[in-house]
């Protein structure tokens, strides 16, 4: 397996390229570029190779710009310590996306990513996208989020969260322990970083963790309210153009 490693520090891409050795000793890390005109030229000369690993700030901007001078068709896995490009890197060609500092667990998750989607290409001559989505992973969503209280920043994993609803017009989790956090991301954002199987976004308000709905009913007008395990500020309604989709995703989990 040919790789190529884009990283503006040096020393990570080192530690990493080590790490590679030690995970896949057979693969060969043909070149370290430091930057988007690097690898701009790097890809405008060579083949492409079997992986990236690619870091997302360098050191002349965001990494998606190399995207878009030069066609990069191998999988891209997306090292970084910004879990806000999630989206972006999925867009393009990301299998994977590592938060810095990632372990050789990580690591070892992320080349059996790539080694499945060889195989499914080899065993399907019209590929299944939202079935190899799954199997790739990519439909995991976001892990954690960043979030500043009391003059101190700390992570919510994605799993603690209940739902995250609009509060004096910002994006504020509640999470499962009824304990209330502002975001950075709007609720629009939060949406496209979650997975679609354990979100639902119920109405403009709000965006429910499947495991924190306790039961849905009719309402009048044919619309459903969906009560939670936790209490809500005020009834979640569901409208009736909305309801069959939100039952068939309660169904197809």
């Amino acid at each position: 397996m040919n790789i190529i490693i884009i990283e503006d520090e040096i020393k990570a891409a080192k530690s990493l390229e080590n790490l590679i050795a030690e995970v896949r000793p057979g693969a060969a890390v043909l070149a370290k570029l430091q930057s988007i005109e690097g690898a701009v030229e790097y890809f405008s000369q060579h083949a492409s190779p079997d992986l990236v690993f690619m870091d997302v700030q360098l050191s002349d901007g965001v990494c998606f710009e190399i995207f878009k001078a030069v066609n990069i068709t191998c999988p891209v896995v997306f090292c970084t310590a910004y879990g806000e490009y999630a989206m972006e890197a999925i867009k393009a060609n990301g299998i994977d996306y590592l938060l810095k500092p990632f372990s050789k667990d990580d690591l070892k998750e992320a080349f059996e990513k790539v080694d499945n989607l060889k195989n499914f290409f080899q065993q399907h001559k019209t590929p299944d996208l939202e079935g190899l989505l799954k199997r790739v992973g990519l439909s995991e969503g976001k892990k954690s989020f960043l979030v500043f209280k009391h003059n101190k920043y700390t992570t919510v994993q994605t799993e603690q969260v209940a739902f995250i609803y609009i509060h004096n017009g910002i994006a504020t989790i509640r999470t499962f322990k009824e304990e209330e956090y502002t975001i950075s991301q709007s609720l629009d954002q939060a949406q496209e970083l979650l997975a679609t199987q354990q979100f639902f976004r119920i109405n403009r308000q709000y965006l429910v963790n499947f495991s924190a709905i306790k039961e849905v009913e009719h309402y009048f007008a044919r619309k459903l309210l969906v009560k939670l395990v936790i209490p809500s500020p005020e009834k979640l309604l569901i409208r009736k153009e909305k309801a069959s989709m939100f039952l068939e995703w309660l169904e197809n989990r």
